[in-house]
């Protein structure tokens, strides 16, 4: 991880957590911060030289996800004097996270976005002085300075294709006015400065295009309403604007200030959200992207691509920010040089190394540009806004002392630290500023939910919840609502009392508990307590939290194998048993167990149940046969479920046989119902929760409960009844579910079908016990066991929890309503679930029942009570506040589109169940279009309606929107079976934001691109077929499958190096693993690969397509940028469609 400070594994309690400033104890990492209010949570490490806050909090800042203003420039005003620029590059400013844990001080009314971010056209003469008067002092522009990285930043080579949208121009914006505010922005301008029409910013031509939808001016500031400051995140497509289009510069002469009409002309002429003219860059000496107009941040100029056009932030990644610009009044004099070298005018255009570019519009006057189409370069970039998230947020440690603070996007590998809100790998937010009435949630149509992964693994430098044991007397909480214990508890009384943060009602402290207050009001033990310092946090239960009031057995596995030919025949049931030996000695454990306190048992079947004692004092293991599976009994307890030590040689015996006895099988049918009774009465009989392990391979159809028939009929595809194919066909799955949860009985199901085995009606099981599928559809020993393999490995070890119940409480003012996931609910509120591994996340919607109030914020508690696998009863808690807001622009700005479109997925992929797919997919887009619309009129300042202006933080929304649009779900090809998308269908219900951003928008690496002598990955660059090169190889992975794509012009010299063959024709379709060949370019390859796998929680199969090859089709199934073979809109189009809807709904 690129973390300027050292990995932070937390003291133990009891000592003090280093860096909670803020309360003064001089034990406590630091002294306190000059100047800064007390707060609750202090800065993370040490005073910050300079940044002091003398007012009150007004709202925590996000630090733009998306490349938006840096904190700093947002309205906090540094106080003259300290010009420190250095202060953002040593790291002690995190990411949008004030020093003070007074968040950052945001004008009070809601601002629109700074410009600053659009691309500077080579050579403009225009000048600043329609902008308004200068920046009042030095000390302003310091602000802007600060967010825009100047000095030297790390140039490599141009961005992949895509990367950017142009060289950045640092471009005001037009927005509405920007009132001076609490921030030193400008003063207000009119719109009549500059005509908004050239905000064709994005390049959409003005003048109707051959689209179905207007023009759209993709980017323009999202100019707020007028008299707000600019927000820091929400440009129209903001400040990240895009810089300009096309991943060319702009004309390199426009002189003077377009006209209205005529930059709008062509794509490229973008001038980023919509701004009027932009500043006269004249020659850029360092790498500065223009003046920073005081608010601006200007992108990084062209010289570094890395981030290309966003603004740079202030946390030394990119090398520190040199001295204050000189003040300047109405023109601007010429950039002071910057940087060390003295860049060269920003490069006419930058064409993308890895695209095959578009024609090149950007060569033409802009009168004369073809109209014809939108240049790909000019619409929003995934790949920029994650680029530039990674420099902007990526070197510095997410400290979660201040409410509502918006985390690093999913793709940024960052660090957390745990001051009090819990970590964003626990809990995401779809919005981190929440509308105080339910009017305005209803106006913006944002839905307000959460992403929710209880037990989701920690990365090594972060430390595990701490577990906190309360004795007998069990964990303190309120009387009335019975939230627990947490750091939003307010003591009253000289600590004899506490107000629920939640409820309000006033609880007694129990005497054992008690501590005096500081002067602050704080209990004196704060920083020894996990439950009062931490967001995250375990508790030890009491047997009061117990089933039948009696404290678990520790859990058991049950491995439950099928036997019939095709198993059999495929190869399947030996490499099965041959794993399971060396695998049962990986059982989980808790931390420091000498072994696994997990029992097994072994079943297989086929039309009949076979069980096995594998009792220690045996020699041989004894089979029992059941036969009557109408009445599914099991007919030992004794020797059925043993520990692995102990019977460690029978095991093995019977691991050996298994094989050997079935091999001669002729037996085709299965029964499936019966499988999960057995499994279901041996835990009941053995008084303990647990998990069956089910290998299956063909649709039950022998004579037995739960039998099923091959219902499976394309000609439904597109009617009203499309929605049975993922319904399934008998209640009676549900009915078993249900008596697996009161259980504890869990499953996981592995299925190898070669045929349609109804994954619709087989998962109602693993999926409401919050269990997992596995599919291997025509499974080939050769080239699929090590995915099964794999899969079957992590599943078994992983952090599992049993008997899981989980309630969400709020504060008043909004409620849980609604719940996504792999779990099954008795009431509306308790989510239950047999098991819960370290992967399943719940989605859970809220909804106003009353006002909130933007002082008090909200606040949400998640509470866990689950059996860990060594059979002790914990409940985990996960805290999170969140801020308020009366302004429409706060929300938008504060919104997280990866999580928003986790949400919108899960939703969409639940209607199908009762609506027709194509009523779901107009649903979508209607949603989305008033999300969209909503921020338009009331958000961004009047502009022309050829415009399409999105907020900052949600400008991918409409492409990551399309790519679940286009999805198998809910648009098959032809060749999806009907298992595929009920399997897709539970599988994405229980996906967290990381996993639903790859998987709906893949990720694609050009690996002739990587570096072999350097760890990192190359740059990603966007899907779509025009980026390919005939003479490279890609790789592309979505979660599930890796694909290497190879051109046909690729170097003989390559293929020879990464496939061991002497040509193109050579390369076999089947390899399903890459040759391990002594060369750098295929260790370096194989290291990608490697580490992709690494990142997922699933093996992805590997599959080798040549360009032109038959498999080809699949590959652009992946590439969402393009129109999809089964009639999905290409990104360009789609964007124009979402507009024309806008316009409808404005109109």
């Amino acid at each position: 991880m690129s973390v300027n400070q050292q990995a932070h594994t937390g003291p133990p309690y009891g000592q003090p957590q280093p860096g909670y400033q803020g309360y003064q104890q001089p034990a406590y990492g630091g002294q306190p911060l000059p100047g800064v209010p007390q707060s609750q949570y202090g800065a993370y490490n040490g005073p910050m030289p300079g940044y002091q806050q003398p007012v009150p909090p007004q709202g925590s800042l996000r630090a733009p996800p998306t490349s938006g203003a840096p904190p700093p420039a947002s309205g906090v005003s540094l106080p003259s004097g300290h010009l420190t620029y250095s202060q953002f590059g040593h790291g002690d400013v995190q990411n949008g996270i004030p020093a003070s844990a007074a968040p950052m001080q945001r004008p009070p009314t809601s601002q629109p976005f700074l410009p600053g971010s659009g691309p500077t056209p080579v050579s403009q003469t225009s000048t600043f002085q329609q902008y308004g008067p200068p920046p009042a002092s030095v000390q302003q522009l310091s602000n802007h300075m600060a967010g825009m990285t100047i000095g030297s930043t790390s140039a490599s080579a141009p961005p992949p294709a895509g990367l950017g949208y142009g060289p950045p121009t640092s471009v005001p914006p037009v927005s509405g006015s920007f009132s001076a505010t609490g921030s030193g922005l400008y003063t207000p301008y009119t719109a009549s400065q500059g005509p908004p029409p050239t905000s064709v910013s994005q390049g959409l031509p003005l003048a109707q295009p051959p689209f179905p939808g207007p023009p759209m001016s993709t980017q323009r500031l999202p100019a707020q309403v007028p008299g707000f400051a600019p927000p820091p995140s929400s440009t129209g497509i903001g400040p990240s604007s895009y810089p300009p289009t096309t991943g060319a510069p702009r004309p390199p002469t426009i002189p003077g200030p377009p006209l209205p009409g005529q930059t709008v002309a062509g794509p490229p002429t973008s001038q980023p959200n919509h701004v009027s003219s932009p500043p006269p860059p004249s020659t850029m000496p360092g790498p500065h992207p223009g003046p920073p107009m005081s608010g601006l941040h200007g992108p990084p100029p062209p010289t570094h691509p890395p981030q290309p056009g966003y603004q740079m932030q202030q946390n030394g990644s990119f090398g520190q920010v040199r001295g204050p610009q000189p003040n300047y009044g109405g023109a601007y004099p010429g950039t002071p040089n910057y940087g060390s070298q003295p860049g060269p005018p920003p490069p006419p255009k930058r064409l993308d190394p890895d695209s095959i570019p578009s024609p090149q519009l950007n060569e033409l006057p802009p009168q004369q540009k073809p109209r014809h189409r939108i240049d790909p370069d000019a619409i929003p970039s995934p790949i920029q806004v994650i680029e530039d998230d990674r420099s902007n947020r990526g070197s510095e440690p997410f400290v979660t002392g201040v409410r509502g603070q918006v985390p690093p996007l999913v793709t940024t590998n960052f660090l957390v630290k745990d001051q009090g809100n819990a970590s964003p790998r626990y809990i995401r937010c779809t919005s981190y500023n929440i509308p105080c009435t339910s009017d305005m949630a209803k106006q913006s149509q944002v839905p307000l939910a959460a992403v929710i992964k209880p037990l989701a693994t920690l990365p090594p430098e972060e430390t595990l919840p701490y577990l906190v044991d309360h004795g007998e007397s069990g964990p303190v909480r309120c009387n009335r609502c019975k939230a627990y214990m947490c750091p939003f508890m307010q003591f009253i009384e000289g600590g004899r009392r506490f107000q629920c943060c939640f409820c309000s009602c006033v609880t007694e402290v129990p005497p054992h508990y008690f501590q005096h207050l500081d002067h602050t009001g704080k209990r004196v033990d704060f920083y020894d307590r996990p439950e009062l310092s931490l967001g995250s946090y375990e508790f030890l239960a009491t047997v009061d939290y117990c089933k039948n009031n009696k404290f678990p057995s520790p859990p058991a596995f049950i491995f439950m194998i099928d036997v019939s030919y095709n198993a059999v025949k495929s190869g399947l049931v030996r490499l099965i048993c041959e794993e399971l030996k060396s695998l049962l000695d990986y059982l989980p454990r808790e931390g420091n167990m000498e072994e696994s306190a997990i029992r097994v048992g072994f079943v297989t079947y086929n039309k009949v149940l076979h069980f096995y004692n594998v009792k220690s004092s045996l020699a041989q293991p004894q089979m029992m046969v059941v036969s009557d599976v109408a009445d599914m009994f099991v007919p030992l307890l004794d020797g059925f479920l043993v520990n692995v030590n102990e019977s460690r040689t029978v095991i093995a015996s019977l691991l050996d046989q298994i094989p050997e006895m079935f091999a001669d099988t002729r037996e085709t049918e299965t029964v499936f119902a019966p499988v999960i009774q057995a499994g279901l009465e041996a835990l009941k009989a053995a008084e303990c929760a647990g998990k069956l392990f089910i290998f299956h391979t063909s649709l039950p159809i022998a004579e037995a409960p739960g039998k099923l028939k091959n219902r499976d009929d394309r000609k439904l595809i597109n009617t009203d009844k499309e929605k049975t194919l993922f319904q399934p066909q008998t209640s009676f799955y549900n009915n078993l579910a249900k008596d697996c949860v009161a259980q504890g009985c869990c499953v996981d199901l592995f299925l190898f079908p070669n045929q349609y085995l109804d994954v619709a009606t087989l998962g109602v099981v693993p999926y409401q016990t919050g269990g997992s599928i596995y599919k291997y559809a025509y499974f080939q020993l050769e080239t699929d066991q090590d995915r099964f393999l794999n899969d079957l490995r992590r599943d078994v070890q992983k952090e599992v929890g049993f008997d899981a119940v989980m309630r969400v409480r709020t504060s008043t003012g909004i409620r849980a309503t609604d719940f996504f996931g792999a779990f099954y609910m008795s009431n509306t509120t308790d989510v239950e679930m047999a098991g819960l591994d370290c992967d399943k996340t719940i989605t859970v919607e809220f909804k106003h029942d009353d006002k909130l109030s933007e002082d008090s914020g909200a606040l949400l508690q998640c509470a866990l009570l689950y059996t860990s696998c060594a059979g002790q009863r914990r409940l985990r808690i996960h805290n999170l506040s969140l801020n308020c807001c009366t302004q429409l622009a706060d929300l938008y700005r504060n919104c997280e589109t990866d999580t928003l479109i986790n949400y919108l997925a899960k939703y969409a992929y639940r209607g199908v169940l009762s609506s027709p797919v194509k009523t779901v997919r107009d649903a979508l887009i209607n949603q989305c279009a008033q999300i969209l619309a909503c921020y338009r009129k009331n958000c961004a300042s009047p502009s022309s309606a050829g415009q399409l202006i999105l907020p900052e933080c949600m400008k991918l929304l409409p492409v990551y929107l399309n790519c679940v649009l286009k999805s198998d779900v809910l648009q098959p090809g032809p060749e999806v079976t009907t298992d595929d998308r009920a399997y897709i269908r539970q599988l994405v219900t229980s996906m967290d934001v990381a996993e639903t951003n790859v998987f709906f928008y893949p990720r694609l690496l050009p690996l002739t691109k990587a570096d072999v002598d350097s760890d990192s990955l190359p740059a990603a660059i966007r899907n779509s077929e025009e980026r390919l090169s005939k003479g490279d190889i890609y790789l592309l992975e979505n979660g599930l499958n890796i694909f290497v794509w190879v051109g046909v012009n690729v170097q003989q010299g390559l293929i020879q190096n990464l496939f061991g063959v002497s040509s193109f024709s050579q390369i076999s379709n089947a390899l399903s693993t890459l040759p391990v060949l002594e060369n750098p370019f295929s260790k370096k390859v194989r290291s990608i690969v490697g580490v992709l796998q690494v990142q997922r929680s699933r093996y992805m199969k590997l599959i080798v397509v040549k360009q032109e090859d038959k498999l080809e089709m699949l590959f652009k199934h992946f590439l969402v940028e393009d129109k999809s073979l089964s009639g999905g809109a290409s990104y360009v189009d789609f964007l124009c469609h979402m507009h024309k809807e806008i316009r409808q709904l404005l109109s």
